[in-house]
């Protein structure tokens, strides 16, 4: 008995294999934190792939060739889009095509218009199982992730194109080109006057020495708008275009309609192929009154219905005005001395565009610089002393100040005889849409 006792009490005090039952017991929160760091280094590098393809997912749902945004450009009221959810869809697990090691839960996405906004949420909830975490009772991980996008949906505007094709317009497009006219007429004018009683009037004559004028260059300029606007659409009928002048003869000079509002752009192109200078019969012709401005622009303001938000089914709406800035009309209250009875000849006044503006509608101004005419005595007499500023013509002239106050800030172009017509009609244009989306 002693011999047991003894071996037993010598047991009790070797010390020297306790340091392997204290590993032993060390391992298990040992290892159960460093399962822990791998199952969520796992977790999280999944959660990771998860939350990029319900990124992809949310802005892809959204790109402009996507059905969601195709689709919203016919929507007339807010509301969700289907096709958008279900490529959403389409989306994520495409981006997931290759992954595995965990177990999709739930996923939502909802694609929605409202205004002139489109939104996209996704959401999704995925289950990775644990490897080491079932030691403590955690046999799985839930993950969670959100995405969400939003893009400006491109405004629908409606362009009323108000041109000039008054005499005045019949001048050369060049300096060359006037010159031209100066040295082959007897009377040195630079004015291709389409005067149907003239058998040797001078619209024909400019055509006979190809002479390019004012009339034919904006002609054309605002053929190739039409293609400028066909080119810069999201949607076919976003933009919009109306074409007037003012008028087809000094008779019935005012407000003409040659191509009503619509977005068949390649049907506007074919009706600005017609712009032409206005007709007259004979000198004198309505006292040569041809460009009456206080009559044209309220009548194009009475055209113009009310501007909206720049939805699909309330376009925003601008006044595209082409002119060389100068009246000539019967007007007592001309800003300028009158010459003959109420003859006015004077720049445009200003007011006649405020209350356009007033209305929340937006004019882009080109104008198309007042040539001087130092060889002509009316000009000299009548419209050069409005015609020069402190520094010479234009810009610092009361003409072209005048044109640009008629603008709304930023969209005033002035294009000087020797610039492009149709460049500058283009710019305008886009400075045009441009602000629209800052507008909106």
């Amino acid at each position: 008995m002693s011999v047991l006792f003894h071996t037993i009490s010598r047991f009790s005090r070797d010390q020297r294999g306790n340091i392997a039952v204290i590993f032993a017991l060390s391992c298990v929160p040992l290892i159960t934190v460093v399962g822990c760091a791998v199952d969520y280094a796992r977790a999280n590098q999944l959660y990771s792939k998860l939350q990029t393809a319900a990124d992809a997912a949310s802005v892809g749902a959204l790109a402009r060739t996507s059905p969601a945004f195709l689709a919203a450009g016919s929507m007339v009221s807010d509301g969700e889009i289907e096709a958008g959810s279900t490529d959403a869809n389409k989306i994520f697990a495409g981006n997931l095509a290759n992954a595995s090691g965990y177990t999709l839960n739930s996923f939502q996405a909802m694609v929605k218009k409202t205004g002139s906004k489109l939104t996209s949420t996704v959401d999704f909830s995925a289950s990775i199982p644990t490897m080491f975490l079932g030691v403590i009772g955690k046999s799985t991980l839930t993950v969670n992730g959100k995405s969400a996008s939003t893009v400006s949906m491109p405004l629908y505007v409606d362009f009323y194109l108000l041109l000039d094709n008054s005499p005045s317009m019949g001048v050369g497009a060049t300096p060359s080109d006037v010159q031209k006219m100066v040295d082959n007429t007897p009377d040195k004018c630079a004015f291709a006057c389409h005067d149907l009683k003239d058998k040797k009037n001078y619209y024909d004559l400019a055509k006979s020495l190809g002479v390019t004028t004012r009339i034919d260059v904006l002609r054309s300029a605002t053929q190739s708008l039409m293609d400028t606007a066909a080119n810069t659409q999201t949607y076919s009928s976003q933009f919009r275009m109306g074409i007037y002048d003012f008028g087809a003869s000094a008779s019935t000079a005012g407000l003409r309609n040659l191509f009503s509002l619509s977005a068949n752009l390649s049907s506007a192109k074919a009706a600005a192929g017609g712009i032409d200078l206005m007709m007259v019969n004979g000198q004198n012709e309505n006292k040569d009154q041809d460009t009456p401005l206080t009559e044209v622009l309220p009548a194009i303001n009475k055209e113009i219905t009310s501007p909206g938000d720049g939805t699909s089914g309330s376009p925003l709406k601008y006044l595209f005005f082409v002119s060389d800035g100068v009246a000539d009309e019967n007007n007592k209250a001309c800003l300028k001395p009158v010459t003959a009875s109420t003859r006015c000849q004077s720049p445009l006044d200003a007011s006649l565009c405020k209350a356009i503006k007033d209305r929340g509608i937006k004019i882009a101004v080109l104008y198309t610089t007042y040539l001087a005419l130092p060889t002509n005595n009316w000009y000299m007499k009548w419209l050069d002393a409005f015609n020069k500023g402190p520094y010479g013509p234009s810009p610092n002239s009361e003409i072209a100040q005048n044109m640009q106050s008629c603008a709304s800030p930023g969209l005033y172009f002035e294009v000087s005889p020797t610039q492009g017509i149709s460049d500058a009609m283009n710019a305008l244009f886009q400075k045009a849409v441009a602000d629209a989306r800052i507008a909106s």
